[in-house]
């Protein structure tokens, strides 16, 4: 059963929630042929102290950069 987990940033509106479920599901189901009904799409809404890249937070690399 595949699992789609979807993280943004706050502030996304429920219409753009709807549009990200969408299109996820226009891709599993044109792309890689699977039944929508089996699929669990989850969006999570993480603020952006909390995103980072290279194993570093935005948090943390906001310190670092004083």
């Amino acid at each position: 059963m595949p699992y789609v987990n979807i993280r943004i940033t706050p502030g996304a509106t429920e219409e753009q929630k709807a549009e990200l479920i969408a299109g996820t599901t226009d891709l599993l189901v044109k792309v890689l042929n699977k039944n929508p009904a089996t699929t669990f799409v989850v969006i999570d809404e993480v603020p952006a102290e909390n995103w980072g890249s290279g194993g570093i937070s935005v948090a943390e690399r906001n310190r670092k950069a004083g």
